[in-house]
């Protein structure tokens, strides 16, 4: 017959039960740390705090142009932008540089080709949607790049680009959405990559002797699949 158990026996096992059991009730009321909230970082914080800079060069021909016309550059970059800009008269290129409060990254590059789209030859209604819009890009070639042409052959190619009174370059834009620039030898196209694509073609078969009237039904007919895909 099994003798009973002693006092002494029972009591630590009592006390056990007790320090597990306020050893456990910390537990339930455990309540873990709220998750660190961090801010976003700007621009110039990205950067590693490092302002960055552009440098535009501007030819002599269009350093007039560019002065009267300044402050229609100067008040989107610095007030929208928010990209320093100046003009250095010694050297002159227009430089910018990045603020601490610039909003984007991108906003340099941008600035930087909307100056010199300006300085390419484009109005200032038209550069200044490379700021707003960003699938836009500036082209250039140059007709000896598509056929070798001299003397009075270049001329004449240079007139069937243009057209009577601007008629076929015009033509072209409106139905590419597009913007021309067609300084002596060399051309510059300003829109979205298909629509620069379309033009270049356009551009580049009025070069090599097309003549426009077959120009003209073959843009009909590109720029209105480009609008059903659209």
């Amino acid at each position: 017959m099994a003798e009973p158990a002693s006092m002494t026996d029972a009591q630590p096992m009592a006390v056990n039960d007790d320090m597990q059991g306020a050893a456990a009730a910390p537990a339930l009321d455990f309540v873990p740390p709220p998750k660190p909230q961090f801010g976003a970082l700007s621009a110039h914080e990205m950067n590693g705090g490092k302002f960055e800079f552009r440098k535009v060069f501007v030819p002599s021909h269009r350093f007039t142009p560019l002065k009267e016309h300044w402050m229609e550059i100067y008040t989107p970059v610095f007030e929208q932008m928010k990209i320093d800009i100046r003009m250095n008269l010694k050297a002159r290129k227009v430089e910018l540089k990045t603020r601490r409060d610039t909003p984007d990254g991108g906003s340099l590059q941008k600035c930087a080709d909307f100056v010199h789209a300006y300085i390419l030859g484009f109005d200032i209604q038209d550069a200044i949607a490379l700021l707003r819009l960003d699938d836009l890009y500036v082209e250039s070639f140059e007709i000896k790049d598509v056929k070798t042409l001299k003397g009075e052959h270049l001329s004449r190619a240079i007139g069937r680009l243009s057209g009577k009174g601007g008629k076929t370059k015009f033509a072209i834009e409106n139905s590419t959405r597009t913007r021309i620039v067609i300084a002596d030898t060399r051309i510059h196209i300003l829109g979205s990559f298909a629509n620069i694509r379309v033009s270049r073609d356009a551009l580049c078969s009025l070069i090599l002797g097309s003549p426009a009237g077959k120009v003209y039904s073959k843009l009909r007919t590109v720029s209105s699949r480009l609008a059903e895909k659209f």
